[in-house]
């Protein structure tokens, strides 16, 4: 997880997995003098997809786009909707809004949306789009009541199980010639990466050490029988 979320640390609109924990208590550990209590260890329950707000990094693109606030991009892909952070969109050969992959962006009514590549594009901060001042099409922004059933569909789109009950984020602000960074830090990455291998050596020894303590237990036995 900590490797994946490091690895994307330079995908725009990718929002890291962090985990829940909960407490682990082994077997043995209940059987303990009385009046003592047992030793627990946290233990990863499960992964969860943090939301958190990335920050919006200029990149002089007109049709590249990023939301202030929540909320969600829609792109209707072969297997259905998708959804997205990630406004680093072009226009295909028929001057329809995509996706780096080919998808196609949802306009609001579910229209896709169509530009004239000539044109320069404008844009304002409710997502209506225009070119030589007229309306020519807005983004579908969406947000979601449960965002638990969102899952990750590739780097930086997400999918959600079920049938999903969305609604129009009202202060959410769309902006041109912008791009949402991860939300997750590198530094961090990193030193929890080299947390994670200090206790995996501590715990390595501490295999050898059982085992090795076992092997004398053996090797002492058989000599007291002998």
């Amino acid at each position: 997880m900590l490797a994946n979320n490091l690895a994307n640390a330079t995908s725009s609109g990718f929002k890291a997995d962090r985990e829940y924990y909960s407490t682990y208590i082994a077997p043995e550990a209940l059987d303990g003098p009385q009046g003592t209590l047992p030793v627990t260890s946290p233990v990863i329950e499960k992964n969860w997809i943090d939301f958190a707000q990335g920050n919006l990094t200029p990149t002089g693109n007109s049709l590249d786009f990023s939301l202030q606030g929540a909320g969600f991009f829609v792109v209707d892909s072969a297997g259905g909707a998708i959804y997205t952070r990630n406004g680093n969109f072009r226009l295909n050969s028929g001057g329809y809004l995509v996706t780096q992959s080919g998808d196609s962006v949802r306009g609001a009514g579910g229209k896709p949306i169509r530009l004239n590549p000539d044109l320069p594009v404008t844009l304002d901060a409710q997502g209506a789009i225009r070119q030589d001042g007229q309306l020519v099409g807005r983004f579908a922004i969406v947000d979601f009541e449960d965002r638990s059933g969102l899952t990750k569909a590739g780097t930086t789109y997400f999918r959600y199980e079920g049938v999903p009950k969305t609604s129009s984020p009202v202060d959410t602000k769309v902006e041109q010639g912008r791009l949402e960074a991860t939300n997750y830090q590198p530094a961090e990455a990193a030193i929890r990466l080299v947390s994670v291998l200090r206790q995996f050596e501590t715990l390595q020894r501490a295999i050898a050490l059982g085992t090795e303590m076992n092997r004398r237990a053996v090797e002492d036995v058989a000599r007291v029988k002998e």
